[in-house]
């Protein structure tokens, strides 16, 4: 059960890490520039991505169905506040006030949308991974409302800018608020098969389309001045407390599989890639986000199956 358990998780984690590693390559091979990267990831966030969510939301979800819809957008709160829980013991460690911000923004902030995407479509067989699917765009709710306000106000913002509201509602959020109205009044037996499939089809470019982004956006890292110190608190807060807690709590409540899987997930991805992005955008200095997204990422990828194998050892999942 153990070799199986592992021959699941490594082979999901290598089909994530070969499509991340294409996107790596086209950057670094010049193929795809920062105008060009630029421009795939804002077609993701703002196009196949919410098209995606809207299409498995109309085909898999009823208000029926999951009565308790609204635990997950709470759940992605509270996993996003147990990150700055943890990392608060350790910011006595790092010097600068901005440096603390960002280094809390590290761990509060996981890969939360496309390194699930593609872990759960190469783990769960196509019935449960739908079902999944919904759980995680539920979930995405909550955490882009975090993602696209507090915490860019707090690690790019936090001195000279105020809170905008308008920056909770990100194309991902729309799309899902959407869906869910679309659904509570029934249209969606209207949505015609010929309009259906094209729409699904677009949805269905996400996968590698976010995964070339994130490698893409880790080939532009700059690995400058490491701090060593600082990444090792990194490490081992995101890596490995955050998904030790969610294995304890898991174990302790005994919880539903695939809520438990989703809860795992998400607590042992690794840093936001997006981080990155942000403090391009605000022109921030990038003091510790590139190195923290960067050896996160590479740790992950012991991480990431260890957890999942004793998950499924204890589970037997398959």
């Amino acid at each position: 059960m153990l070799l199986d358990s592992f021959k699941i998780t490594a082979s999901a984690v290598f089909q994530i890490f070969l499509l991340g590693g294409i996107g790596y390559l086209l950057v670094k091979k010049e193929f795809l520039g920062n105008e060009g990267l630029k421009a795939l990831s804002r077609l993701t966030i703002d196009i196949t991505l919410p098209i995606l969510m809207f299409c498995q939301l109309v085909k898999d979800f009823r208000f029926q169905l999951y009565p308790n819809w609204w635990i997950f957008p709470l759940l992605s709160i509270a996993i996003t506040l147990l990150g700055w829980l943890v990392g608060l013991p350790f910011l006595k460690l790092i010097s600068g006030e901005e440096k603390r911000l960002q280094f809390l923004n590290l761990i509060a902030f996981q890969n939360s949308g496309y390194l699930p995407l593609a872990l759960i479509a190469a783990l769960l067989p196509a019935a449960l991974a739908g079902e999944m699917f919904i759980y995680l765009f539920l979930f995405l709710l909550g955490f882009n409302l975090l993602m696209f306000s507090v915490g860019a106000h707090t690690i790019c913002c936090y001195k000279r800018k105020q809170f905008e509201l308008a920056s909770l509602f990100s194309p991902p959020v729309i799309a899902v608020i959407f869906s869910l109205l679309f659904i509570f009044f029934g249209l969606q037996k209207f949505v015609p098969e010929a309009l259906y499939k094209p729409l699904r089809m677009i949805g269905d470019c996400t996968l590698p389309l976010a995964m070339f982004v994130v490698g893409g956006n880790l080939a532009q890292i700059r690995l400058e001045s490491i701090d060593k110190k600082s990444l090792f608190l990194v490490i081992l807060a995101k890596m490995v407390i955050l998904p030790l807690i969610g294995l304890t709590v898991i174990f302790i409540f005994n919880m539903p599989r695939l809520i438990s899987l989703l809860i795992l997930i998400q607590l042992a991805m690794p840093s936001a890639t997006t981080l990155s992005v942000l403090v391009r955008h605000y022109k921030k200095e990038d003091l510790l986000i590139s190195q923290g997204i960067f050896f996160s990422h590479l740790v992950s990828i012991i991480t990431i199956p260890a957890f999942l194998i004793i998950y499924f050892r204890y589970f037997m999942l398959q």
